[in-house]
């Protein structure tokens, strides 16, 4: 049975709290084939892209999203082309569920004048005006207020377009967070707060790290309603975005959608990640993985065979190289471009 508390907002009206349950919710063979190649796509450029930076190619900062997939894939479902997406700095994985190219990103991660901050932003500082994708934020938490404050914006706008905003378990720990809780439930904002819960934030378990570690109950004080999802299943991912989708275009004001999801790789690229085992790493992978998860059911379904799906995969490395090769032919941005773009 889920676990669902209930709260009553000043307007009387009560909001739940749930631990979503276990479902088998309807999709398209279409949509189940999308679901597969853009998390393939996902999966790929990111080993790619680990890849290249032990080749030294990428510079700074590179936090992999590899082993997450299926909640941003799930989530950008069921959206539209108006609404906004705003991250943190693991953010690569979102920048191509959004649509945004992935030579463009590819040639942002090697610092090159191709990349869609022209190669000054790097890994964590991409921004897609045409995918309404606002960032990428390296600073923790940063996002948050961000986002909420583009809901802000398309409430006053008078527009039915949402916001999802997709922040880390550690951001929950963020006082702006709250803060913002605070704002988009009295505004009535249009915005879904992701909290992308892989359990060690940095380096340091959720369960060390929080005293409330069920974090869709952390808007409740708010009244902003929240619900725990398998991030590791993107049909269940992609059925509990729905609903709060919905909620938030309904006029009812903020949703959080806590996602149980797990990274497979280290925090960043210099992170050996030693505060957990391997043998929790590989039992996880191997149990849970939301590519193969997905692949199973595909094949189950009859929608792809196996050699149909080989394919797939061919045709997935086959972006991802000359994405690479994109990147290394761009040129590095000229010396003046130290001085454009600038705020003063």
């Amino acid at each position: 049975m889920a676990r669902q508390t209930t709260k009553t907002s000043s307007a009387g009206s009560k909001k739940p709290a749930t631990k979503s349950r276990k479902s088998t919710p309807k999709f398209s063979n279409d949509e189940i084939k999308k679901f597969y190649r853009d998390m393939l796509l996902i999966r790929r450029f990111e080993e790619k892209a680990g890849q290249i930076y032990g080749m030294g190619l990428i510079g700074g900062f590179c936090h992999l999203y590899i082993g997450q997939e299926a909640v941003v894939v799930g989530m950008q479902s069921t959206i539209t082309e108006n609404d906004a997406v705003i991250t943190s700095y693991r953010d690569h994985g979102h920048m191509l569920a959004c649509g945004m190219d992935p030579k463009g990103v590819m040639a942002e991660l090697t610092g090159r004048e191709g990349g869609y901050s022209k190669g000054k932003g790097g890994s964590m500082h991409m921004f897609s005006k045409e995918a309404n994708f606002y960032g990428g934020h390296g600073i923790v938490g940063a996002c948050v207020p961000l986002g909420t404050g583009l809901a802000f914006s398309q409430k006053y706008q008078g527009t039915k377009d949402a916001t999802l905003c997709y922040m880390g378990d550690g951001t929950a720990n963020q006082g702006q967070v709250y803060e913002s809780f605070n704002m988009a439930e009295l505004w009535g904002l249009p915005v879904v707060y992701v909290i992308e819960n892989n359990e060690y934030a940095m380096g340091t378990s959720v369960k060390r790290s929080s005293a409330q570690t069920e974090l869709y109950r952390r808007g409740e004080s708010f009244n902003v309603p929240g619900e725990q999802v398998d991030g590791m299943d993107v049909f269940a991912v992609a059925e509990a975005g729905r609903k709060a989708i919905k909620w938030v275009r309904d006029g009812k004001g903020p949703y959080i959608l806590e996602m149980k999801t797990y990274r497979y790789r280290g925090h960043s690229m210099s992170d050996p990640a030693k505060y957990r085992s391997k043998e929790e790493v590989n039992k996880k992978r191997a149990e849970h993985d939301p590519i193969e998860l997905c692949r199973q059911r595909l094949l189950k379904d009859k929608i792809y065979s196996e050699d149909e799906l080989k394919e797939i995969d061919r045709e997935v490395k086959a972006i991802v190289a000359d994405a690479v090769e994109f990147a290394q032919n761009s040129p590095e941005p000229a010396p003046e471009e130290l001085y454009t773009d600038v705020v003063a």
